[in-house]
């Protein structure tokens, strides 16, 4: 029974610490990124705005936002840094991705035709702060008799955010969708972004908003913006429920070797129960259900200390890191307080229902061993 209930509760809490990880790490992305992208294939959007009426037409289209994005350099007094550089418009793109937010310092309402937002780590590493005076360099530029000279622009950083992902924090800045046009010479945004109701319906969405706005368009959602990340998750919950689920499987052959062994102690008592008049399936039903008694015993057991372990999580790991000394998510390589879970009240129920069949198929070997005993040898032998 016990061997069931730590089985059924270390899946438990596993798939709940998973699902809370990819459910961390989705709130984060999706606080840079939006829920769907529409650009065309030239690469830039002639009509913004006649596009961006089509598009917040839908019923289930939140906001939508014209960008820019392409990659440059940025001068600090730190030293010289490859950013990725994202031209928004402030008052439609807070509708779109969490700017508010993600703003530690400063505030994103202030940015200007000279403002710009930089990234935590990028402000720490190029000794940014709050009011500094900072140089983009674009690859664009004008030809001259010497050749192509890049592009450059003085910004005052107007705020600092932290998504809390490493590499958005790191590698990218934030400057004004008309300073954006002017830095990498260009008249039209990259892209329209959209935030949408539900974002499990990313797709569906997306096709309605294509079959509005016409042909020469395309559209990402952001699974397809981060399809490698979510599939490696996937697979790796998988993989986890999987070999997890050998525990399980460990603690049914210990059902197993259990009723056999009952059935050996109690060889005797079942030829007399045989002898008065008992019938074989009621041998067989009794074992069945000594075995099935253990199986759900261990699995309702395993499912209450899952979930309170779940719940408890956090608590639980601050109390072994005071007794052993450790840090057992440290923040700096984390970027998380704390161990995310979420519980998935289905999953649940499936790990409970394949730990009671598990428990059922277990018990049937030994319970038919059992309803097959011969009275009467058995009284010869053991009478």
């Amino acid at each position: 029974m016990f061997g069931i209930a730590i089985g059924v509760m270390a899946l438990i809490v596993v798939l709940s610490v998973m699902n809370g990880f990819e459910e961390d790490i989705k709130t984060k992305i999706l606080g840079t990124q939006s829920h769907i992208v529409i650009s065309t294939y030239q690469g830039g959007i002639a009509d913004p705005e006649q596009i961006e009426k089509a598009i917040v037409q839908d019923p289930d289209v939140m906001g939508a936002s014209p960008f820019i994005l392409s990659q440059g350099l940025l001068s600090a007094p730190g030293g010289i840094s490859g950013v990725v550089i994202r031209g928004i418009e402030p008052k439609s793109a807070s509708k779109v991705i969490r700017l508010k937010e993600i703003i530690v310092q400063g505030s994103f309402q202030n940015l200007t035709s000279t403002g710009i937002l930089v990234g935590s780590e990028l402000a720490m590493h190029a000794g940014i702060s709050v009011g500094d005076a900072i140089t983009l360099i674009s690859p664009a530029g004008a030809i001259t008799p010497l050749g192509m000279i890049p592009k450059s622009m003085q910004f005052i950083v107007k705020g600092i955010f932290s998504t809390g992902m490493y590499e958005y924090d790191s590698n990218m800045v934030y400057v004004s969708l008309d300073a954006a046009k002017i830095l990498f010479m260009k008249d039209e945004p990259s892209g329209i972004e959209i935030k949408v109701t539900d974002i499990y319906q990313a797709q569906d969405i997306a096709e309605r908003i294509m079959t509005r706005i016409g042909p020469g368009y395309w559209a990402k959602t952001w699974k397809d913006m981060n399809m490698s990340l979510f599939s490696a998750l996937k697979l790796e919950k998988t993989v986890m429920f999987i070999i997890l689920l050998f525990i399980i499987l460990v603690a049914a052959f210990s059902i197993i070797s259990t009723l056999i062994m009952l059935v050996m102690e109690k060889r005797k008592d079942i030829a007399i129960l045989k002898s008065m008049g008992a019938t074989t399936a009621q041998i067989l039903r009794i074992f069945m259900s000594i075995g099935m008694v253990i199986g759900l015993s261990g699995t309702m057991l395993g499912v209450a200390l899952g979930l309170l372990l779940t719940f408890n999580l956090n608590p639980v790991i601050h109390f072994i890191e005071l007794i052993f000394g450790i840090e057992v998510m440290p923040i700096d390589v984390y970027y998380i307080t704390g161990v995310p879970t979420k519980v998935d009240y289905l999953l649940v129920s499936v790990i409970a229902v394949m730990s009671t069949i598990l428990s059922f198929l277990a018990a049937i070997y030994p319970a038919r061993q059992a309803a097959r005993q011969d009275p009467v040898e058995v009284m010869r032998y053991e009478g």
